[in-house]
């Protein structure tokens, strides 16, 4: 998948099946940890990908633009998790089930959010660019903290650069790679993660904030301050604990971890096909989000059927959490288990 050749692109392979089943024999023919990452000296794959498959076949384009239905799932949601912050607080509920919601309820809620605000990113909630920005704005409020208007500057980077050394923002830095290297640094790794990808832009590339992000801080700060002032510091509390634990070791957030983590050497990108990703929209059809990012993820699953021919011969996952679990307990795996590259395709549209 790396070279993304037209044969490589259509080639069977032998074997089609999950890479990151929940218990497997992939201790028993371990090698040596990663010292470094997987470089490699070809451009990002999935340009190429998409100009082969449209030109086989061109109907996916029918699937281009917005989906009007994720206004009403982001409003939904985004009340769910404000009325049940606003029990938490006005109850007083105990800690101890203010932690079990945030874990069951919560952490799934603000992931799909989170999604919600990355649907926005590529322009699927609208053909206008401003109505994306301001539901992003809304899908951001659970979180507390802003990041919709900086994570689509650094996410537009990831599609139109994959990989690109100190370009793409979703690779770990080698400060990271370095100290998670076995289990229990692993799994401290990953409990963690949000935190690392959240400020790992900050420090290895930041961007001079604008009005946008200035809209999307007031926008933020307005609610925190309301659920504050309304419910209390324990809804706020309910909040944070959804994105803390919703973030780790959680089932939802192994999407983390599936997307780009190389469990087979040549290929970079694979998709999940599991029953989570109803809840963030088809966001586990990432092979196929890659090679079109302007299909909203309602409509990935239609991509795949299209072309099955050029998704039937790559890896998959089929569970999250055991996508997790393998990572954490493969002494294969690490941070380091990702491809970089230093050939930056400037002149490229995300379309």
């Amino acid at each position: 998948m790396q070279s993304a050749t037209s044969e490589e692109l259509r080639a069977p392979k032998e074997v089609n099946e999950p890479v990151a089943k929940f218990l497997g024999d992939y201790r028993s023919d371990a090698g040596p940890k990663r010292t470094d990452f997987v470089w490699s000296e070809t451009s990002e794959p999935h340009f190429k990908r998409k100009k082969e498959i449209l030109s086989k076949h061109p109907e996916i384009r029918d699937l281009y633009g917005p989906d009007s239905n994720t206004m009403n799932k982001v409003f939904f949601v985004v009340s769910m998790q404000t009325a049940i912050a606003a029990y938490m607080g006005s109850h007083d509920v105990h800690w101890g089930l203010l932690l079990l919601v945030a874990y069951c309820i919560g952490g799934f809620a603000n992931h799909h959010c989170f999604l919600a605000v990355h649907e926005m990113a590529h322009g699927l909630a609208f053909e206008s660019a401003l109505g994306n920005r301001l539901l992003g704005f809304v899908a951001n409020f659970p979180a507390l903290l802003p990041f919709s208007v900086s994570f689509q500057k650094y996410h537009m980077e990831h599609h139109a650069h994959q990989g690109v050394h100190d370009v793409d923002m979703d690779i770990p830095t080698y400060g990271e790679a370095k100290y998670a290297t076995n289990i229990f640094m692993k799994t401290l790794w990953v409990s963690s993660q949000l935190f690392f990808y959240a400020l790992r832009p900050l420090f290895s590339n930041p961007k001079p904030a604008g009005l946008a992000e200035f809209c999307n801080l007031l926008s933020c700060a307005a609610f925190d301050i309301t659920v504050y002032y309304y419910f209390g510091w324990k809804a706020l509390a309910y909040l944070f604990f959804s994105n803390v634990l919703g973030g780790g070791l959680h089932p939802i957030a192994g999407h983390f971890i599936s997307e780009h983590y190389m469990f087979n050497e040549d290929q970079e990108t694979y998709s999940y096909y599991g029953p989570l990703n109803w809840v963030i929209y088809d966001a586990g059809y990432h092979v196929e989000h890659h090679d079109f990012p302007r299909i909203p993820g309602s409509r990935l699953r239609q991509v795949n059927k299209a072309a099955p021919e050029y998704y039937n011969n790559l890896a998959y996952h089929t569970s999250w959490t055991g996508c997790i679990w393998r990572y954490i307990t493969d002494p294969k795996m690490g941070a380091f288990s990702r491809a970089r590259r230093m050939e930056r395709t400037s002149t490229k549209k995300v379309k």
